[in-house]
């Protein structure tokens, strides 16, 4: 009869290895929320449009952005522009599809002269479906009791 240790099963050790699944699971969440976000902030310009009672969202199904701002500037989608290159960034527009529609959005306190040019540039280039972009109305208050 031999005397001797019983052999004990070893030890749990601690682990040290990092989980890295809750890590890659807000990670997707994040994702998924910028992804959903993103589109909702194409109008990043901020301009006072004027109001107007028929004011109804185009269906257009091609368009091109371009806006002035109150000090005159241009943007086309919502990325400076400087004159000298409009009409020719329109001529392109019009080269690829003549059809396409002009959406324009003017700051209230930009003079109509400033859009006439505008509109009249647009035209020599080659587009003449041209919308104009308001806020809609707000609706009028119920009367009171």
């Amino acid at each position: 009869m031999a005397f001797g240790r019983l052999e004990r099963a070893p030890t749990s050790q601690p682990m040290s290895d990092i989980n890295m699944t809750p890590l890659i699971d807000v990670m997707l969440v994040l994702l998924v929320i910028f992804i959903v976000t993103a589109p909702l902030m194409t109008s990043s310009l901020k301009l006072d449009l004027p109001r107007a009672e028929g004011a109804r969202p185009s269906d257009a199904p091609a368009f091109v952005a371009l806006a002035i701002d109150a000090e005159g500037r241009l943007f086309l989608a919502d990325q400076p522009l400087p004159r000298e290159q409009l009409a020719e960034r329109v001529r392109e527009a019009a080269r690829g599809n003549p059809e396409v529609e002009v959406q324009l959005r003017v700051d209230r306190r930009v003079p109509y002269g400033q859009v006439a040019e505008l509109i009249g540039v647009v035209q020599e280039a080659g587009l003449s479906r041209i919308g104009f972009v308001t806020e809609a109305a707000a609706p009028p208050a119920a009367p009171s009791k």
